[in-house]
């Protein structure tokens, strides 16, 4: 008889695992507390518009490629993968636009255009940024982070000073480029980390490489086509998935997790995965005495940021944008601070606005956009309407200068989500929307642990433990779980 594996979410990390433990053999089931799979990259659709609710950009093709390779498939089986060119569009204070091109001579030109001779100083750090990005991927992720001795491999050690692990991005990339917009372009990749650009490990320029070597792409249908693939090829593994099955109890007689207890019913297990929020999973579900850790451990965490996202669907179409759009038209160092050092609503946010309509036609009724806008946010804010409302005036009054045109008038749908949503729809620690931040003193060895100190046979997945936040590393931790947990009991 196989063992039964009870995977608790069914985002990114909680699919993976499931698929990879359907493969060995064992019985999966999947619990997921929303009415659709997916986790943070659900979807909704009302009036003909199809929104991505989270996650919007594909970066690391190959990590997608590799992933459903072990299965026999490829990504084509499952979507329509098209490289957006220009990559993004970066709007800066006053009238400048930057359209970055996916053509890397075009970039080099780009780069030397704002800056004499920093095409072939691009070309130097995308060199380095490469090798980060290699051993980052190959060395790093795929290590279930138990403990340090796991990194005292003599490759690894000395790599280190090369992958510069004890330098900042700011400091790396100014000793490179004096250009200002060039500077916040290379930073801007790690805004969504957990830290200021200063305080970020020079190691995750790493980023860059992913942005402007391998790309940015989009999945025809939108980034939901990834976990629909994902949930046809767990079901044809065999995995069972249980929609609107909230888990409201780990029991845990004698340091064994025996069943998982949700509104409905009881589901015994040999395992269980924690793929929902960490912290939830430990401090909710668990008796006092199984958790991994303290309240006061978690509150001591440096969380990645919150955002403030608008869903729009507008009754025409709108001009001057592109898939991707980067508003960096106020005070980049300023939004920071005000994410990570000082948390406070931002006094001039930074933006992000996504149009897929402008790639994808069947995101939206013929004739108009579907509109995704992102403000980054601190953790842990009071989250008012009234809050919210004033947001929406200040990024759309910018957005509508910008782009030089009335938009506000022409909005037929509009949804808001922040942090008091990420924390009913998932259970989002202090409301945050990308995990644990990438800090160096919550790197690999030093995040929380993916196997339960006190419970045999509980491990965690997903972006609060290893490898970290993001979509790729979310693919990876499912299969470093998995692995780890076919180690330890056997289908």
């Amino acid at each position: 008889m196989s063992k039964k594996v009870i995977v608790i979410g069914s985002g990114f990390a909680g699919l993976s695992a499931a698929c990879f433990l359907a493969k060995e053999g064992y019985k999966v089931t999947i619990l997921e507390k929303n009415d659709c799979a997916g986790g943070r990259a659900r979807k909704f659709e009302t009036d003909g518009f199809v929104f991505d609710m989270g996650p919007s950009w594909y970066w690391m093709p190959e990590v997608f490629e590799n992933f459903f390779a072990q299965f026999g498939k490829k990504v084509s089986d499952y979507y329509d993968l098209v490289r957006l060119d220009p990559s993004y569009s970066v709007f800066f204070e006053g009238d400048e636009v930057m359209h970055v091109p996916a053509k890397m001579d075009e970039l080099v030109q780009m780069f030397e255009s704002y800056e004499k001779g920093s095409g072939a100083k691009l070309k130097q750090f995308l060199a380095e940024a490469k090798y980060k990005y290699d051993v980052g991927m190959n060395e790093f992720v795929f290590k279930p982070s138990h403990s340090i001795l796991e990194f005292a491999d003599l490759r690894v050690l000395k790599s280190l000073f090369r992958l510069q692990m004890f330098s900042s991005v700011s400091s790396h990339i100014r000793k490179l480029f004096k250009n200002q917009k060039l500077i916040e372009l290379l930073e801007f990749p790690v805004l969504f980390l957990g830290a200021t650009p200063q305080n970020t490990p020079a190691l995750y320029s790493l980023m860059n490489y992913a942005d402007m070597s391998l790309g940015t792409w989009y999945p025809m249908g939108g980034m939901h086509k990834i976990i629909e693939g994902m949930v046809s090829l767990a079901e044809e593994l065999g995995v069972e998935i249980k929609l609107g099955e909230e888990v409201k109890q780990i029991y845990v007689p004698n340091g064994h997790a025996s069943k998982v207890i949700t509104e409905n019913a009881e589901y015994h297990a040999d395992v269980v995965v924690g793929g929902a929020d960490y912290h939830h999973i430990d401090q909710d579900l668990l008796e006092a005495r199984t958790r991994n850790y303290s309240e006061k451990y978690w509150d001591k965490r440096t969380m990645a940021p919150s955002s403030l996202l608008f869903y729009l669907g507008i009754n025409k179409r709108i001009n001057n944008l592109h898939h991707h759009n980067l508003f960096f038209d106020e005070d980049f160092n300023q939004h920071a601070v005000e994410i990570y050092d000082d948390p406070a609503w931002p006094s001039k946010p930074l933006f992000y606005a996504c149009c897929p309509s402008k790639t994808d036609p069947s995101v939206a009724p013929k004739g108009c956009e579907n509109l995704f806008l992102l403000v980054p946010l601190a953790p842990d804010l009071e989250d008012t309407d009234e809050m919210r409302e004033h947001y929406y005036d200040v990024i759309m009054e910018r957005l509508e200068n910008r782009t030089g045109q009335s938009i506000r008038d022409a909005v037929v749908y509009k949804r808001s989500f922040a942090h008091r949503d990420f924390k009913s729809d998932y259970h989002s620690y202090k409301g945050n929307a990308y995990g644990l931040a990438n800090t160096l003193m919550q790197t690999a060895f030093l995040k929380p642990k993916l196997k339960s100190k006190k419970v045999s046979n509980l491990f965690y997945t997903g972006q609060l433990t290893t490898p970290g936040p993001g979509v790729p590393p979310s693919l990876i931790s499912g299969q470093v779980v998995a692995k780890e947990i076919y180690k330890s009991i056997k289908p």
